[in-house]
């Protein structure tokens, strides 16, 4: 019995000294594991009488009931200091300002898009929206593109099921589409106003407003380098009406631009060149007289006369209306803006560089 008590009592003591859980455990092998001291009481038990088995067996329960017991309360104890140490670690100073997530901004391309639609928005420009997944009519063949234009190659643009062989649907190239379904929807609800004084398939020549709009938006090609991207936006823009002039186009888009740069001293330069859907045409330069690129011509955009042919596939008279447009690189506008000369920054999502337009 004596040796019984003193088994308990090293076995507390012992427990007490453990100071992990791996610790107490390889202490509990030696009391209560295969070849512990209790296990080995228990098997010495066979040398004894019954008499002698029923008062040692009961003996040596205790001792182990005892053991188990100081073995669990040491378990709690170490687990119990365990969490107070990784609630200390963890403590929250409830008097400290809370944490705020970071704010987000607009993305660079957007605030141009913004801003060049509050400056045209002054100008009494609407804004007009159009899908960019575009028929082949609208994108090409309303636009005056002949059917053996490069820029209806696979190498350029990319088609998409849907449509048909002669009427395929494709990713816009431009905005320039918009031109013809705002103008048609213009000149159709004008059309309706004069119904029974217009015949269904004639040309419109009565009175109407004036179309002023721009069209903004992401358009797709297949290119990409440090300044082309697949994806990029363009801002298409139109002013049909009875006396447009290549004049009103020079004023429109020089004051855009200066206000877009925010230098009286811009210079623009309307260079000749040729698009189907424009004659005459020309591309637009601009030439800043002070910074980094002073002095340099770099070229933003194209414009011209709206060609007879799309007039009259939106619906208009040629011999009465008359307009212009341009098509600007959005992109290319914002990398100027910022002084970003790598198109692909603007794509790459990484918070660090989009950041600093916040």
């Amino acid at each position: 019995m004596n040796d019984l008590q003193s088994v308990v009592a090293h076995a507390k003591a012992a427990f007490e000294l453990a100071r992990t859980p791996a610790e107490l455990e390889n202490t509990k092998a030696q009391y209560l594991g295969k070849s512990g001291r209790i296990t080995e009481m228990m098997k010495g038990m066979a040398a004894l009488s019954v008499e002698e088995k029923k008062t040692q067996g009961a003996a040596i329960n205790l001792a182990k009931q005892a053991i188990e017991a100081a073995l669990n309360a040491r378990r709690q104890a170490l687990a119990d200091a365990e969490l107070q140490a990784q609630l200390q670690a963890e403590a929250l100073d409830v008097t400290l300002p809370g944490r705020q997530r970071g704010s987000g901004g607009l993305h660079p391309v957007s605030l141009t898009l913004e801003r060049i639609e509050a400056i045209f928005g002054s100008m009494g420009f609407e804004v007009a929206q159009g899908p960019e997944i575009e028929s082949d009519w609208f994108n090409f063949t309303a636009l005056n593109t002949p059917e053996d234009h490069p820029a209806r190659s696979m190498h350029d643009t990319f088609y998409v099921e849907g449509g048909t062989e002669q009427a395929p649907n494709l990713l816009r190239t431009h905005t320039s589409p918009m031109q013809v379904r705002h103008a048609v929807q213009h000149v159709k609800k004008h059309r309706m106003a004069a119904e029974g004084s217009v015949p269904a398939n004639a040309l419109f020549s009565g009175a109407m407003p004036e179309i002023r709009v721009i069209a903004p938006g992401r358009t797709y090609r297949v290119d990409s380098d440090a300044t082309h991207s697949p994806m990029f936006h363009q801002c298409e823009g139109l002013w049909v009406g009875e006396n447009i002039s290549f004049k009103d186009l020079k004023f429109v888009l020089t004051d855009f631009c200066r206000t877009l740069f925010e230098q009286d001293d811009l210079v623009l330069r309307f260079r000749p060149s040729f698009f189907p859907f424009t004659e005459p045409s020309a591309e637009i330069d601009i030439q800043f007289q002070s910074g980094a690129l002073a002095g340099r011509w770099l070229e933003v955009g194209g414009s011209g006369q709206v060609h007879p042919n799309v007039i009259r596939n939106m619906g208009l008279d040629p011999e009465r209306y008359i307009g212009f447009a341009f098509g600007m690189g959005v992109d290319r506008f914002t990398m100027l803006r910022y002084g970003v000369n790598d198109l692909r920054l603007f794509f790459d999502g990484d918070i660090r560089f989009l950041s600093q337009f916040r």
